[in-house]
């Protein structure tokens, strides 16, 4: 019996459960996937808007300029890279600039601070790689990027540091309210029980939702599919460079991420497949064509892998955030679609309140609100890097050669709570397999240490879920051993 159970381990989801671990609460977050993070929470764009594109007065609007706020706080608390590089929306239009002011205004209603409108000149000097068609640009110095991932994980790791029990690869299939006034959460792996429940489902929050309500929600798929660039690609910008918005959303923006790459996406289709993150020729030719209309010269003969994520757009363009008028003790998280990265602090401290008042929990005089990372040998200096290896020589075991990660850091990342279990889970917390040649030379290198720490066979490795397998059968026996 908990106190809280959280469906969906997304970014949401953590936030959630790292906010209620504030409080003295039995909370169990579960999630379909093996891994934290594998929705929508693992393919986005990785910024963290500034908040002046959502309608004033929103609650979406509400949310990311909080969720923009107290990003800072929280990385430096969880240990987790973030910088706030600003973001500028490209005017190439003369009869078009009326919209950067709209823009503008809408932000200053929202409560963005520190934007600046730039004519052409100013937009060409802060960014000399701009389209030559740029007639102004919107400047917004409080936008950011970051690491999905290593958030998501890190807020998941707090959480279980404070006492949250994750149960992921566990499926809910059906929820109801029983006449105690209890909730059941039926799963894979059986029975749940709980006097709350936050609905963070991401794609399948409607879903979940529609199962206690009669007031029904509806969400629609609506797929990104992206270019990663070579990290040599990744300063022909140095600040996110978006279109001006349309109703499907931001546009396909040029940005560098944090880890020095350069990325460039999305695209926005509806689609009813739940799970259709395939990419399509169709849909990244629309990535070059549009992000060529903001930024000239791309160097798009750098690209080294393409991906796409699915973003959960309601009917309404707008978050939902709260108790089920008629389900009592039921909380939704429902339609967190962009800017819920940005929005995510901001949406677990709302929900957490929210629950803590109607459940009236005690805060812990003992919370910790700090998570150290994956300690990152190249950020070491030399002498640093040298006793560190000394002292664990797995750290001088280089396993991912163009990412450059040991050993050291990839057993950090099985061990730790909830750790990696399978090779994308390695690669988001660790970056090996990121680089230039995709995994093609490391992966078996992984799968020998996953193999080696969690005790299981290749034949049950997988690349990032149960569906993901890699080895299906032995070739051949050797002496001393199989093959």
């Amino acid at each position: 019996m908990f106190d809280v159970i959280i469906i969906g381990a997304g970014v949401t989801g953590c936030a959630a459960a790292r906010e209620l671990s504030r409080y003295q609460a039995e909370i169990c977050v579960i999630d379909k996937c093996e891994d934290v993070g594998e929705g929508t929470s693992k393919a986005n764009s990785a910024v963290i808007h500034a908040g002046f594109d959502a309608p004033a007065g929103s609650l979406m609007a509400e949310m990311n300029v909080r969720g923009n706020e107290l990003m800072g706080p929280l990385c430096e608390e969880l240990d987790v890279p973030f910088k706030r590089n600003g973001a500028l929306v490209v005017c190439v239009r003369k009869d078009a600039l009326d919209g950067l002011q709209e823009l503008y205004d809408r932000g200053i209603a929202n409560g963005v601070k520190g934007m600046k409108i730039l004519n052409r000149s100013e937009a060409l000097q802060m960014e000399p790689n701009l389209s030559e068609s740029v007639q102004g640009a919107l400047y917004a110095p409080s936008s950011g990027i970051i690491c999905p991932f290593i958030l998501t994980e890190a807020l998941a790791e707090n959480a279980c540091a404070n006492g949250v029990e994750f149960r992921l690869g566990t499926k809910a299939e059906n929820v109801f309210r029983d006449e105690q006034g209890i909730w059941h959460i039926g799963t894979d792996k059986g029975e749940l029980l709980s006097r709350a429940v936050v609905n963070a489902a991401g794609v399948y929050a409607d879903v979940i939702h529609n199962m206690v309500s009669e007031n029904k929600i509806h969400i629609t798929p609506r797929r990104g599919e992206y270019l990663l660039l070579d990290k040599d690609a990744g300063t022909h910008v140095s600040h996110t460079i978006f279109p001006q918005p349309t109703k499907l959303g931001k546009g396909v923006l040029v940005t560098p991420t944090i880890h020095g790459n350069l990325i460039v996406g999305p695209t926005a289709q509806d689609i009813e497949d739940r799970e259709g993150i395939n990419t399509s020729s169709e849909g990244l030719q629309t990535i070059t064509v549009k992000a060529n209309e903001q930024v000239r010269n791309l160097p798009l003969r750098k690209v080294i892998t393409s991906f796409a994520g699915l973003r959960a757009h309601e009917d309404h363009h707008e978050f939902i955030i709260g108790e089920v008028k008629d389900a009592p003790y039921f909380f939704d998280c429902a339609g967190i679609e962009s800017p819920g990265l940005a929005s995510s602090p901001a949406i677990g401290e709302k929900i957490s309140l929210l629950i803590k008042e109607k459940l009236s929990l005690q805060e812990k005089k003992d919370w910790n609100p700090r998570r150290k990372g994956i300690t990152d040998p190249r950020k070491l200096t030399m002498e640093k890097r040298n006793e560190l290896i000394r002292k664990e020589p797995a750290y001088g075991n280089i396993i991912c050669r163009c990412e450059s990660v040991s050993e050291g850091e990839i057993l950090d990342a099985i061990r730790r709570t909830p750790g990696a279990r399978t090779l994308d889970g390695v690669k988001r917390r660790v970056r090996a397999g990121m680089g230039r040649c995709q995994a093609g030379f490391c992966s078996p290198k992984v799968m020998e240490i996953l193999h080696r720490e969690l005790d299981i066979p290749y034949e049950e490795i997988t690349k990032g879920g149960k569906d993901g397998v890699i080895v299906f059968g032995r070739t051949k026996n050797v002496q001393g051993g199989e093959a």
